[in-house]
């Protein structure tokens, strides 16, 4: 698989989970693929991982991991609760 057909799995994925998991009475339009970004990728051999985020402000982020030696993506959903500055 390359890189970019991963990606594009990736992102759809994350759009079908997010459109499957939202409140319904949310007022957050569908999500689209085109909807969703990379924060982070990178691939070693014959398996790739990817770091996803979408523009809706629930604090969600998505990593994706592609085993290539079993042909098996693995889907984790993550939920951001806090970000604390510590001054250095």
């Amino acid at each position: 698989m390359g890189s970019q057909e991963f990606l594009n799995i990736c992102k759809a994925k994350v759009a079908e989970y997010h459109n499957q998991k939202k409140d319904k009475t949310d007022a957050t339009p569908t999500m689209t693929v085109n909807d969703v970004f990379v924060v982070w990728y990178s691939k070693s051999l014959q398996n790739h991982k990817a770091l996803l985020s979408t523009p809706v402000s629930d604090g969600m982020y998505y990593e994706l991991t592609y085993n290539g030696d079993k042909n098996e993506l693995y889907f984790d959903a993550y939920k951001k609760w806090e970000n604390i500055c510590y001054p250095m």
